[in-house]
């Protein structure tokens, strides 16, 4: 890990720096907390800086913008975590129950901009490929809260209820089980929403939204609807459910999610000719199905002592990771009045026969006492072959042959990270990550025929840090 070489911390520090800051700023049960993750990357292949863009730069090679400029070396943001501001709830009524709610916002801390990926897009409108900013799908589209925004009841004996802009079960999830913890620089579960959206980015964040938790014992059970709407990630209705378990060092949970029209936006339009008013947006709406399997072990090795401030600080922890999902997009039948972001987004293609992706990952965490942490991970993702139709209900069945971007392809990834923390809200962080793009998840790539063969790989290395309230 020579990236952390400039870092001046000895690996065999003990005893954690004297924390100047209270564990949280909490007042009546109204908690304030926030984020800021900065510093610098270097990318053998991307492009530069996006003012709106979670996470700054196209971290990977899997992107259907195929944006690739040279390499970038630039300031950079959001690698470990997206930064954010927020206020959590956890009021009691003395009738036993809480009430409980979160008002969170991302925001690009180089900027001081909300996260907003829509106008990421439209910003590159007409702007070739390689000489486009970075630009990506994400259910951050700008709104005040663009992370989560709900209010409800809890209760020990009774479960909690809340209503709202909720995390899919699936993205939630996915933050206890990704050894990278959806990392914007070193976790494809993180920088990418398909896998918490249930194969659509848009549907990682479900407005409109109701979720009933409850934990009884070691099992813990959730379900999620969302009626959906106009100008929302989700433009019909959508449901989903998941069950646990928590035995000691042990934690599983399935998850299983289904969407109705969920967007996925594809490009911008720019020219006199395209009928969507001008800034508008291209998408495509699909109807997606997911199934998930996620565990970790975690074995407690010992080791712990007393922090600089009297209190005592965790031991040694090894942890092993696993997942899988499998998602389904398939044709949507459902017509909608669409938006997204406050933008047009015209319909150009529509799914024939469904794309299937499979995903898996594993990892593991290595956690001192001293805060040293050192986190590996892969992840593999593989596509089918699928067919598509021209404008909202066309039955051509264009596939693999005609469009290569349509074709069987595979997708590797793997990544190291060391990080050290010097108290509970101060960490510094330096890691690699390694991706490839093969055959059909590569096509449009330079070198690649027409997604049927070849191949695309990009290698990210950052270092920076994290201020955490």
């Amino acid at each position: 890990m020579a990236l952390l070489a400039g870092v001046g911390l000895s690996v065999c520090a003990s005893v954690h720096a004297a924390d100047p800051l209270p564990d949280s700023f909490t007042y009546a049960g109204i908690t304030l907390y926030s984020t800021i993750d900065v510093g610098f990357a270097y990318q053998s292949h991307g492009v530069p800086l996006s003012t709106t863009l979670p996470g700054g730069l196209e971290y990977q090679a899997f992107t259907t913008t195929r944006n690739f400029a040279g390499h970038q070396a630039t300031v950079a943001e959001s690698g470990e975590q997206q930064s954010n501001v927020g206020i959590r709830a956890d009021v009691p009524t003395g009738y036993n129950f809480n009430i409980v709610g979160v008002l969170e916002t991302g925001f690009n801390p180089l900027s001081g901009q909300l996260t907003d990926a829509c106008a990421s897009i439209e910003q590159n409108s007409g702007v070739k490929q390689g000489h486009q900013t970075a630009n990506a799908d994400s259910s951050r589209c700008g709104q005040a809260f663009n992370s989560q925004a709900f209010g409800g009841v809890s209760s020990k004996q009774f479960g909690t209820l809340t209503i709202g802009r909720h995390n899919s079960l699936q993205l939630a999830a996915l933050a206890q089980y990704d050894p990278q913890t959806l990392s914007y620089a070193f976790s494809f579960l993180g920088y990418s929403g398909f896998d918490g959206g249930a194969g659509s980015t848009q549907g990682a964040r479900w407005d409109n939204s109701a979720k009933y938790a409850l934990v009884s014992g070691p099992v813990h059970a959730a379900v999620m609807f969302s009626n959906g709407g106009a100008d929302t990630g989700i433009q019909g209705q959508a449901y989903g459910g998941e069950v646990g378990v928590a035995i000691q060092g042990l934690s599983l949970d399935a998850v299983y999610q289904k969407e109705y029209g969920a967007v996925n936006l594809r490009s911008s339009f720019d020219n006199a000719a395209d009928p969507v008013p001008t800034p508008g947006l291209a998408a495509y709406i699909s109807d997606d199905t997911s199934y998930n399997l996620m565990g970790k072990y975690t074995f407690d090795l010992g080791g712990g002592g007393m922090g600089a401030d009297g209190k005592p600080t965790p031991g040694d922890k090894l942890t092993l990771y696993a997942g899988y999902s499998h998602m389904q997009k398939a044709h949507s039948d459902e017509s909608y009045a669409l938006s997204q972001g406050g933008y047009p987004i015209s319909i150009g293609i529509n799914i024939n026969d469904s794309a299937e992706y499979n995903l898996e990952w594993i990892g593991a965490k290595y956690q001192l006492a001293s805060g040293w942490s050192f986190t590996g991970a892969f992840y593999r993702a593989s596509q089918n072959s699928w067919t598509i139709g021209v404008g909202p209900t066309g039955t051509q069945g264009i596939g693999c042959s005609a469009a290569g971007l349509l074709c069987a392809g595979d997708f590797y990834e793997g990544s190291l990270v060391a990080d050290y923390a010097f108290n509970k809200h101060f960490d510094t962080y330096g890691g690699i990550n390694y991706s490839e793009v093969t055959d059909g998840l590569a096509n449009g790539f330079v070198g690649t025929t027409v997604g049927t063969s070849g191949s695309e790989n990009q290698a990210t290395a950052m270092v920076g840090f994290r201020l955490r309230l």
